[in-house]
């Protein structure tokens, strides 16, 4: 059994005062936050870029945990490491497969923490090769590109064999976590849990947090 970590989403934050929603989730218990990057063209969504990242590195001594949505990520890996990020994700649908090891090995100079992560509808058995060399990975549990969306359980699977594969490998699932889905993605195995409106529209997001990690991983 693994202990579960909450990840809060800051895109579910209230961007007026970032500064606060981050010092509130460190209050609240949280170690880590979540930032999601999308550029318009790999998700049909624009967030932010590296000096938002910068201002929040400045601003907080959490964890980064940074999400590339992004068509052309390895344009941008220095530049997010740069403004502070510890761990950088990249989905295996942008880089590609002849791609993959490149990618992994310009996290990795960096000093970053390497992440990969999948859409609903790709298999991670498919890319075992390079998980075999990251830190973490993660399945989105939606369709990346929006914050509230519902989890999809048909990924659960995936979650499962992902784990059964890895047994010391992080895995973190992004999309749809909840009260109702909590005991769900951790039997399966996962021990990260990206939470947006559950954790910053929960009445009391300190105790939605304590819920989550008061969890164990399969």
């Amino acid at each position: 059994m693994r202990p579960v970590t909450v990840l809060p989403s800051l895109l579910s934050c209230d961007f007026a005062k970032i500064g606060e929603e981050m010092a509130f989730c460190k209050r609240s218990g949280a170690r880590s936050l979540h930032i999601d990057v999308m550029d318009g063209h790999f998700v049909p969504n624009l967030t932010l870029g590296p000096p938002l990242v910068a201002a929040m590195r400045a601003a907080t001594d959490l964890e980064l945990d940074v999400h590339l949505m992004m068509t052309n990520p390895l344009d941008y890996i220095d530049a997010f490491r740069a403004a502070g990020s510890d761990r950088i994700y990249v989905h295996v649908e942008a880089i590609g497969p002849r791609s993959i090891d490149a990618a992994i090995a310009a996290i990795r100079a960096t000093g970053a923490e390497v992440g990969l992560a999948f859409n609903p509808d790709t298999d991670p058995a498919m890319w075992h090769g390079a998980l075999a060399q990251v830190d973490a990975a993660m399945i989105m549990t939606v369709y990346p590109g929006f914050g509230g969306q519902s989890f999809i359980e048909a990924t659960r699977p995936r979650i499962r064999a992902l784990r059964a594969a890895f047994p010391d490998l992080p895995i973190q699932v992004d999309g749809g976590v909840n009260r109702d889905t909590v005991a769900m993605v951790t039997a399966d195995g996962a021990d990260r849990l990206v939470a947006g409106n559950a954790f910053f529209k929960d009445a009391d997001p300190a105790a939605f947090l304590a819920f989550a990690e008061g969890h164990k991983a399969n």
